[in-house]
């Protein structure tokens, strides 16, 4: 204390903040299954069946496989990449391991996806758009163009109740056909840009369903 009294009290403080970032942690998660026999008889050993697995007997817990496919997907992070920060951190998995991780994933969320775009096609108006996508191909060395088509609903600039929604589906070329599949089952109005591949979607011969109303973006 200045004056010597040596009684000093708190008056107030003072914060100040800063951001931090934790890194990622791994962890092994070990389940323990005890074994259990009887002493007096020999019908054998009783035991809690092994929790199921999206990968049985695999190595990856489904955070695990979460966090490759938002880091793929969300991030762009590319899977050799993320096979170098694993291994930084003492983890060895090589890239081809974690394909087959993003592909057994693929497969169980297909059912996911399958009944998202059933949601989105029971909307009155939709959006729908296409762009392409290196793909390996396999013998050439190379890449070829693939495209993405990507069907859409977002209703929010207008105050609309539907929450956004989008499903995107591989195809590996850009006809017309590609969107008249995708599309089976919507009759409402599509807005989208001035490809002439969408022309077949107004056509009274239209597969899946009847003409759709197209609305033309603006934009274009």
């Amino acid at each position: 204390c200045p004056c010597g009294c040596g009684e000093m009290h708190r008056i107030g403080e003072d914060r100040t903040e800063r951001l931090d970032i934790v890194p990622a942690q791994l962890r092994v998660i070990v389940i323990v299954r005890p074994k259990y026999a009887c002493r007096r008889c020999a019908e054998g050993v009783t035991q809690a069946p092994a929790p199921a697995h999206l990968i049985e007997g695999g190595l990856p817990t489904e955070g695990a496989l979460a966090h490759v496919l938002v880091s793929k997907y969300a991030d762009h992070l590319p899977l050799y990449r993320q096979s170098q920060i694993l291994a930084r951190a003492g983890i060895e998995l090589h890239r081809s391991t974690l394909a087959d991780w993003v592909g057994t994933a693929a497969f169980h969320l297909g059912p996911v996806v399958d009944r998202l775009a059933e949601h989105l096609k029971t909307s009155t108006k939709l959006f729908m758009d296409e762009t392409t996508a290196p793909v390996l191909d396999p013998g050439r060395g190379r890449t070829k163009t693939g495209y993405l088509w990507a069907l859409a609903r977002d209703d929010r600039s207008w105050g609309g109740g539907d929450p956004p929604g989008v499903v995107f589906t591989y195809a590996p070329d850009r006809a017309g056909e590609n969107a008249e599949r995708i599309l089976q089952g919507f009759d409402g109005i599509l807005q989208l840009d001035g490809y002439t591949g969408y022309n077949r979607l107004t056509r009274p011969s239209r597969t899946g369903g009847a003409p759709i109303t197209v609305a033309h973006c603006w934009a274009h």
